[in-house]
């Protein structure tokens, strides 16, 4: 079986994050160290969702959201969907078992959400409102029958399939909806910790 791999190329602003003093600035071309994700118009998936197993016991990253981030859904009640950000499945169905970090524009905030499927049931939980144009710090930490979930100091607890001291899975990558498909085209910034 082949793979097609389409890569596109657009121009970008990059977002440097002082963190001795909280303060973001917008320079030319990508942030060093992240990758950009791009979820093209009328798509559900991004650009850079390619098979990558995994085995951890817990998951760091940075993301920065861009104005991109700010979408109205065709059917308001689909605002309120999660979209998923990043996060691995535990096995070869994230249906079953796996833990991402979900984000949403809701009300006029961007949410970060937990969210899991623990042998099959989806159970979900806000961790925190983030800013865009900001480096947010995440984690998703194995424990026992539990995932902790952590977004710049804000934890949450979601049940977890398994008890194994480690997740052995498929890498899980930006990916929009829900029951609609991204209504423009969607960029987020990403590094590995």
């Amino acid at each position: 079986m082949s793979v097609l791999v389409i890569m596109l190329v657009s121009c970008q602003k990059e977002v440097v994050f002082t963190p001795d003093r909280g303060e973001t600035q917008m320079l030319s071309g990508i942030p060093a160290g992240f990758v950009t994700y791009t979820i093209a118009k009328g798509a559900h998936s991004s650009d850079k969702s390619t098979l990558k197993s995994i085995k951890t016991g817990e998951m760091k990253f940075a993301v920065i959201f861009d104005s991109s981030a700010i979408y109205q859904t065709v059917d308001p009640i689909n605002q309120s969907d999660i979209n998923k950000l990043y996060g691995f499945s535990e096995g070869w169905n994230n249906s079953y078992n796996s833990a991402r970090i979900g984000w949403s524009w809701f009300r006029n905030e961007l949410l970060l959400h937990a969210y899991v499927y623990a042998k099959g049931v989806r159970s979900f939980k806000k961790i925190t409102a983030v800013a865009i144009g900001a480096q947010h710090n995440c984690s998703i930490k194995v424990s026992g029958s539990s995932y902790i979930f952590t977004v710049n100091g804000v934890s949450v607890t979601m049940p977890r399939g398994l008890k194994t001291s480690t997740a052995s899975g498929l890498q899980q990558y930006p990916y929009f909806g829900g029951d609609e498909k991204a209504p423009q085209k969607i960029t987020i910034h990403i590094k590995n910790l």
